[in-house]
This record gives C-alpha cells, structure tokens and sequence, in this order.
C-alpha cells in the first residue's frame, strides 16, 4: 500500500506581492468605519489632558510653576509634551490618522451612493406575504389601472412599473435622503478637520496690555507689539493685519460679593483704510463680543491696574510713570509690580553716577484700601479707595544692563549683592508722598486701569462655523429621515372560465408589501396609512406582521 500523497503547497509569493498585500490590508483597516470611530473616539482621550493641564502656548508661567512644585513628574511630563498637547508629535499623529480614516471611509460610499440613485428600484418580490408589512385586497379596475392609480400617489418616490403576463408590478423606494445626510455630516466633518488645521497653520493670536484713559494703545506693526504673541506654523510674524488700538475707557461691573459681572471698553481703532488720513473709529468692546475688522478679532480678555507715581529729584526736576502691575489672584484685585526710574539726563556727572541713583519701587497695590495694622488688602475689586504699600530701592535697577527683566519684579541678585539698596518701606495713598535722604520725594498718584486685549486673526473661522452648521444639517437629516420600499403587486383573481371571454370584467388582487432598510419606530403606522391612500380600506385593519 502507498503512503498518502502530502498536500501540495500554495504556491509561495514574491516579496513584491506579500509588501503590496500587507499595504491592501494596512489601508482597509485604517478606512474602515470602526476604525474612524476609534480614531475619533482617541483624539477626545488625548485633548483631555490639554483641557486639565496648562499649556504652555496660553499660559507658560503655569507651567514653569506647575513643573518647579513637581520636579521629577513635571519634566516627565514635558518630555511626552502634556504641557504641549495640541501641537505634540501624538496628537498630529492621531488627527493625521483620523483625517485619512475618514476620506478613505467617505469617498467610496459617495460613488456607492451615486451608483443607488442610477440603480432603478428592487424588482417586487415572489412572495410580499413574508414580507414584515403586508395587505392585499380585491378590487373592480383592471390590473394596469389600479397600478396607475396607485402610482399618482407616490409622488417624491422613485417608482418603476414592470408587467409579467397578466400581473403588473409596481417597486417605490423612498428615502436616499438619509445616506445623503450622512455623507454631508461626514464630509463637512472633514471639511472641519481640514478648517482648523488651516487656521493653525495661518492664524496668530497676541496678547497685549493697554492702559485706558490716555494710554499709549499699540499697533500691530510687529509682533514685538505684542506682550505674547502665539504664531501658526506658516506664520513667520511679518504681514500682520495693520490695526492701531487705543483704549479710551474701560469699566469693569461687579456684583455686591465682588465677582465681576462684565468688562466693558470703549476703543478708538484704525484700520489699513484709515491709517493714511489718521483717521479714529470709536466701538465698544464686551466680553464675548469682540471687534471684528479686517479678518482679526479684537477681546478683551481681562483687566487690572497701572499705579501712577512720580519722582521728583533734588533739582526740582520729574519723572511720572503709570506702569501695569499684576493681579495676585486676589478676587479683590490686589496687585503687585515694579518700577524703575532713570535719573534725568546731566544731573550726575558720570554715568557710573547716574546708575547709582536710579529708583525702584516694588510692592501692592490695593484698589479699596483695607489695613490690618500696618499691612495692607483688598477688601474690594473696584477703585473706590486705592492706597499701595511699597518698598523704595536706589541704586543700579539694571536698565542699562541689556538683559531682560521682569516688569512685576525686582532682580533678586541685584540686592542680595547690594547694588539696589532698599531706602524705605511706607504705604501710601493718592497726593501722599514719601522722601528719601537726599531729598528725593516719591509721590503716589493715584492709578488707572488696564485692559487686557487679545487680537485672533484665523482665516477659517468662517469655514469653521459653515462646515459645524452643515453637520448639524446632515445629522438631523440622516437621524429623521428613513429609507423604506414598498412594492404593488397587481393580478386578475382566480383563473378564466373556459367560456370567459377577454372582455369579460374581472376582479383584481392587489397585493402590498413594505419593508424599511433601518428598523424604526413609526414605520407600521406610516405603511398603513399609505395603504389606505393607495388601496383604500380601513385604517385600523391589521396589514399582518
């Protein structure tokens, strides 16, 4: 007896065929409809950490503070940049991904659903009884004829008559309207997809503080008029919008517990247009009710105060400033910050002089005064009584110095090495002043207030709210509207007499079927009321199920 011969082998690829398989198989995977859906689903895990972490491109202060408290876990963190999530390697990775997913999803099932609307509607059935709606009744017209009644009243349905002997057939679909919307909401999904990337890579938003009532405003000349200036990949920072801003007044309402309640500035602004005759428009800016000129927004974000001080040296001579100090997250606005003061040009003989006699002044500032003993608070956001306590320094405040330095705050190492000398501490209210032994008098007077203003300039947003709106349209259309068949099925009942002539009248059965391509509720009391129409009869006779 002869061994079983061994099965034969299939024959063996070449590589070039096993790489182009393995690229098939990569791509109907990442194109499928489950794979979108966990791609979607993935890009909502991964911005959650952009939603409770700081990030740096809004706020990188928080995220030096929030590493320096967590030293070995903050820079962990950094490292799989959480403090960078929308612009990290692993959040572009999935929106790549999910972007590709889509087209590849959407694209085929366009031309499938071209194909339907060119495809006439299914033959009727052998047998509409199996169908899970269903009627069939008797009636006195030929067949032809109560085919034809029936059809004037499918108007908006996609109808197709066929005659088989002595029965004629009528097939009616209705419904495409549903895969419709849901490749508007699909496609205006990728079209949204594809407006935020372009706003990221074309946008830019700067931050800058203004002081009101006089202030000097900024225009957008550079991005060095900027206090933060937050550019998109494409943007090198040349060829901003030409904007000029000035803030003219700014009120800030609060409730009777102090939370604020609204920001309000009055502005004067130019635009391109309006630069070369020097001419100003005035507008009112809210919170979230921004200016809108030129493809930029303008917001005001925020507000604080500017303390006025002047110093009057030895000779009589001044110097005034009113500089922005900083909020400490005191809901009652009690701030701190710094100033610097350059003597007046030749009052000394050398520079080295000159240097040695500048003024710094450091401390808070209190918008409604509020003393426990000798310290100073808040008791309230609003300027109604303001008063600063402060720390006067003379010497060398690093103005000449060309590094840059904190406008909140002194140069730690300038005083513990003795080169800024603290000559007094004393709290202060507008007109009161406070003199230092060379006779140099330090005078408060008063403040003003500062608004924080931030210019967006995104050439999407238009397409943005455009592609939002269509999906809303495309989903509402795909979840209300319902694909559903119905076929007519028309034939003389029972067979001809020998004797029967062709001009004998006979009755004809008219058999009705529905079915509905997704199940939903309200589809058996639609089927019978589209009997009723068609066929007649009774509304609340059973159509069998």
């Amino acid at each position: 007896m002869s061994a079983p011969e061994a099965p034969a082998r299939p024959p063996r690829q070449s590589p070039l065929r096993r790489f182009f398989a393995i690229v098939r198989n990569t791509w109907r995977g990442l194109t499928s409809m489950r794979t979108a859906l966990m791609l979607l689903f993935l890009l909502a895990l991964a911005a959650i950490p952009g939603a409770l972490l700081p990030q740096r491109t809004l706020n990188a202060q928080k995220v030096d503070k929030y590493i320096a408290d967590r030293p070995t876990l903050g820079h962990l963190m950094d490292r799989v940049q959480l403090f960078d999530v929308f612009s990290s390697f692993w959040f572009t990775a999935i929106y790549a991904l999910l972007f590709i997913s889509l087209i590849g999803c959407i694209v085929p099932r366009v031309f499938d659903h071209y194909k339907a609307l060119r495809t006439p509607p299914v033959a009727v059935p052998r047998r509409l009884s199996r169908l899970p709606h269903h009627y069939s009744v008797e009636v006195e017209q030929p067949p032809a004829e109560a085919i034809a009644q029936a059809r004037k009243q499918l108007r908006g349905w996609r109808v197709i008559e066929r005659s088989d002997d002595d029965a004629v057939t009528l097939s009616a679909e209705k419904g495409y309207f549903r895969e419709f919307g849901n490749l508007v909401f699909h496609l205006a999904l990728v079209g949204l997809l594809i407006a935020i990337a372009v706003g990221k890579m074309f946008g830019y938003e700067g931050n800058v503080i203004v002081i009101a009532d006089g202030g000097p405003g900024f225009c957008t000349s550079s991005i060095s008029a900027f206090d933060s200036f937050r550019a998109g990949n494409l943007i090198d920072g040349t060829g901003l919008t030409p904007l000029c801003v000035r803030v003219k007044d700014f009120r800030a309402d609060y409730l009777p517990n102090g939370e604020a309640q609204m920001f309000t500035a009055d502005i004067s602004y130019q635009t391109a247009k309006d630069l070369n005759d020097n001419t100003w428009q005035n507008t009112t800016v809210q919170v979230n009710h921004p200016l809108r000129v030129e493809g930029d927004r303008v917001y005001v974000q925020g507000h604080g105060y500017a303390p006025t001080f002047t110093v009057t040296y030895p000779d009589g001579q001044t110097r005034t400033q009113t500089v922005q100090w900083e909020p400490t997250g005191d809901a009652t606005f009690l701030s701190s910050g710094v100033m610097r003061f350059d003597p007046p040009a030749g009052m000394y003989a050398s520079d080295a002089d000159t240097r040695k006699h500048q003024i710094a002044i450091e401390g808070l500032f209190a918008p409604t005064a509020f003393m426990h003993g000798t310290l100073l608070s808040s008791s309230y956001p609003a300027l109604t009584d303001p008063a600063v306590a402060i720390d006067i320094y003379r010497g060398e405040t690093g103005l000449d110095t060309g590094r840059s330095q904190s406008v909140f705050s002194l140069d730690p190492e300038m005083i513990r090495q003795q080169r800024l000398v603290k000559q007094t501490r004393v709290n202060l209210k507008p007109g009161e002043f406070a003199t230092l032994s060379d006779g140099t008098k330090v005078r408060f007077d008063g403040a003003k207030q500062w608004a924080n203003l931030q210019v967006s300039h995104d050439p999407s947003q238009q397409w943005v709210l455009v592609c939002a709106v269509t999906m809303m349209a495309g989903l509402l259309v795909s979840l209300l509207v319902k694909r559903r068949r119905i076929w007519l099925r028309a034939y003389p009942a029972g067979e001809r007499d020998p004797g029967e002539t062709p001009d004998d009248k006979r009755r004809t059965v008219v058999e009705m079927g529905g079915l509905a391509r997704t199940d939903q509720a309200g589809w058996g009391g639609e089927f019978d009321r589209l009997r009723v129409r068609l066929l007649g009869g009774s509304p609340t006779e059973s159509t069998g199920e």
